[in-house]
């Protein structure tokens, strides 16, 4: 049993530790990612900070970045969230990160992801979300996928659209992050809609 938004509990299908994509391997931080990882968020704060609240802190030291990826384990755990991190399938380079969250409810799994700054305009978000949707909807008691992003986030917003997602709606939302303007804007997919996006992809 894991704890869901609103104080609901219930069985879910464990997320997989281990994700494969054309360029990535996606998997869980482990503590020897640490300096690995801090030097890839310092070399992207300028990139990240706009859009990220997590980064307002950062740099940080080595102690706090094995803290943090050892408190990123535990509340996946306690959630059944996963949380990734990105690297290239050859090489092992940090490019990113992503996630799927059961933060939005019952039968809902959000997308979060980030890349390293030099890794941009690749097109490895699109690969990491279109993956990590075939694998929320391999829980069977997934119904829909969703992604978030502020309005003024352009390049977030160009993710969701280009695989098939449908924009949902905007609403008020806090301002968490220099870059934000304070309107959140939903896009989702359902399980028929994402079949029908994959063969649309396919025919391409």
């Amino acid at each position: 049993m894991v704890q869901l938004p609103g104080g609901h509990t219930g069985a879910v299908e464990v997320l997989p530790v281990e994700v494969t994509t054309p360029r990535l391997v996606l998997r869980p931080w482990r503590v020897d990612d640490a300096a690995a990882l801090s030097a890839a968020i310092e070399r992207s704060l300028d990139h990240l900070r706009p859009w990220m609240p997590w980064v307002a802190d950062e740099p940080v030291d080595h102690t706090t970045r094995v803290e943090r990826i050892r408190a990123l384990a535990a509340g996946a755990a306690a959630t059944g969230d996963a949380v990734y991190g990105a690297f290239t399938r050859t090489g092992g380079e940090v490019v990113g990160g992503t996630g799927l969250h059961r933060r939005r409810g019952p039968g809902v799994l959000e997308i979060g992801y980030w890349v390293h700054v030099d890794h941009a305009r690749q097109g490895l978000a699109s690969e990491m979300v279109a993956a990590l949707t075939d694998v929320g909807f391999a829980d069977a008691g997934v119904e829909r996928v969703e992604i978030h992003h502020d309005r003024a986030n352009a390049a977030s917003r160009g993710v969701p659209a280009g695989l098939g997602y449908r924009f949902v709606g905007e609403a008020p939302d806090s301002v968490d992050a220099p870059g934000e303007e304070g309107i959140d804007c939903t896009w989702a997919v359902t399980r028929a809609g994402w079949a029908t996006a994959r063969a649309g992809r396919a025919g391409a």
